[in-house]
C-alpha cells in the first residue's frame, strides 16, 4: 500500500501540471496559435462588416441626421430639431391622405394574398402529372421586374384598347378609365400587386403543407373527419407558422410597394393612389426636400418595427409550432 503511495505521489511530482501556477509545456504556442486564429477569423469577417458599416450604418446614421434638417440634396444643411417629424404628423394633409391609402392597399392586399396563396398551394400540392409547370407559372410573376408588370397592367387596363374594356364590350358592358377614377385606382392597383405578388406566399405555403405527416391525415379519415374538418382541424393549425411568416412579409411588402405603383398611376388621380414609399420617393426627389423625406422614412421605419413586434406578440396566441 505505502509503495503504491509512493509511485503516486512521484507521477504527481513529474506531471507538468502538477505545481501550482505551472503553466502548460505547450502554453504559449497554443496562446500564439488562438490568437492567430482569431486574427484570421477577423480577415474573414472584415469584408461582411464593411459592407454593413458602409452601405446600412451609415446611411442610417446621416437619414437620422438629415431628418433633423432642412435640405435640398445641394446646398448646406439647416438644423431644424423635430419640426420635420411635427409637420409630418399634425399638419400634413397630403401625408395624411399618404397614410390612409397605405392602410387601405394593405387591408385589399394582404388578406387576398394570403388566401388566394394558400388556395394555390392547395392546389398545387396534388401529385399530378405537370403540377411543376403550373408552380413556376404562379411563381413567375413574382421575380418579373415590377415596371414590366406595370406596364403589362397599364395597359391592361387601358380606357380605350385595353383588354378589360375589350372583353367588357364584348358582352355589352361599358367599361371605364379604371385608372383615371378615384373609385377604381385603388382596387385596379390591388389587384396587379395581389397577381405579382402571390406567388412568394403560395411557395411558402407550398413548403408549409410538405412537411405536414401524411398519418395525421390519415388518423382523421379513421374519425370520420370530412375534407373541410381535416383542412380546418389538420392542415391550417400546422400552417399558422407559415401563415405568421407570410402575414409579416406582405405587412412590409405592403409598406414599400413603389415600381408597380409609380408606372401605373404616379399616384394618381388626385393622390387617390399615393402610397408611402412613391410619396417619399416624390418629395426627395421631386420636391427637392430630402430632410423633410428623411423624417418620413423614419416614420415608416417606426411603423413597421411597431406594426412587426405587436405581430411577434400576438402569434403567440394563434401560431402553433408544435
Amino acid at each position: 500500500m505505502e509503495a503504491a503511495e509512493r509511485v503516486a505521489m512521484t507521477a504527481q511530482m513529474m506531471s507538468p501540471t502538477s505545481t501550482p501556477g505551472q503553466k502548460p509545456r505547450h502554453g504559449p504556442r497554443r496562446g500564439l496559435a488562438a490568437r492567430r486564429e482569431a486574427v484570421y477569423g477577423y480577415l474573414f469577417i472584415a469584408p461582411v462588416l464593411g459592407g454593413i458599416a458602409v452601405f446600412q450604418l451609415y446611411p442610417i446614421l446621416i437619414t437620422t441626421y438629415t431628418s433633423l434638417t432642412e435640405w435640398d440634396g445641394i446646398s448646406a444643411r439647416r438644423f431644424v430639431g423635430l419640426q420635420n417629424y411635427l409637420n409630418l404628423l399634425f399638419s400634413d394633409e397630403r401625408f395624411h391622405k399618404v397614410v390612409g391609402n397605405t392602410l387601405l392597399f394593405m387591408l385589399g392586399v394582404i388578406p387576398l394574398t394570403t388566401i388566394l396563396a394558400l388556395s394555390l398551394a392547395l392546389l398545387c400540392n396534388r401529385r399530378l402529372r405537370g403540377m411543376a409547370v403550373f408552380r413556376l407559372a404562379y411563381f413567375v410573376p413574382f421575380v418579373a421586374n415590377s415596371v414590366a408588370v406595370g406596364f403589362v397592367w397599364y395597359w391592361f387596363y387601358a380606357p380605350d384598347n385595353g383588354v378589360l374594356n375589350g372583353l367588357l364590350a364584348g358582352v355589352g358592358v361599358r367599361g371605364v378609365s379604371w385608372l383615371a377614377e378615384p373609385g377604381w385606382a385603388m382596387v385596379a392597383l390591388i389587384v396587379a400587386s395581389v397577381w405579382q405578388g402571390i406567388g412568394y406566399p403560395m411557395v411558402v405555403f407550398l413548403a408549409g403543407l410538405q412537411t405536414i405527416p401524411e398519418a395525421l391525415y390519415a388518423a382523421a379519415k379513421v374519425d370520420g373527419a370530412s375534407a373541410w374538418r381535416r383542412l380546418w382541424h389538420v392542415t391550417l393549425p400546422l400552417l399558422t407558422p407559415s401563415t405568421f411568416f407570410v402575414l409579416i412579409t406582405q405587412f412590409i411588402a405592403s409598406f414599400q410597394a413603389f415600381g408597380i405603383v409609380f408606372v401605373m398611376t404616379q399616384g394618381g388621380p388626385n393622390n387617390a393612389t399615393n402610397l408611402f414609399m412613391l410619396n417619399l420617393y416624390q418629395t426627395a426627389f421631386g420636391a427637392g426636400k430630402v430632410g423633410y423625406a428623411s423624417a418620413m422614412a423614419w416614420i415608416m421605419f417606426v411603423v413597421i418595427a411597431a406594426g412587426t413586434l405587436l405581430q411577434w406578440k400576438l402569434q403567440r396566441r394563434w401560431v402553433h409550432y408544435d
